[in-house]
């Protein structure tokens, strides 16, 4: 199972932290051990690290409605998001 990184930027680091849509997502896609992040100097750029079960399963769910409309929810910058996968 590989460790995923994802980072972005937000509109609002503190709703972002706050949300459940990572959790409500992610979850039945089979990720866990998601942990948070935040960039000290400069707070609107975040990060995920999670661990994935199946890597195809999450980039065809990142492409779906749902995930577009939890990235606005949570008020993230899609045009910034990176996905770093464990080598």
């Amino acid at each position: 199972m590989p460790t995923v990184i994802g980072y972005h930027d937000v509109k609002d680091k503190d709703h972002w932290l706050a949300s459940p849509k990572r959790e409500e997502f992610f979850g039945p896609l089979g990720v866990t051990n998601i942990r948070t992040f935040v960039d000290p100097q400069n707070p609107s750029r975040v990060g995920l690290l999670m661990d994935v079960p199946d890597m195809d399963a999450v980039m065809a769910a990142m492409e779906t409605e749902a995930a577009a409309e939890a990235m606005a929810h949570d008020g993230v910058v899609p045009e910034t998001l990176v996905i770093l996968v464990e080598a």
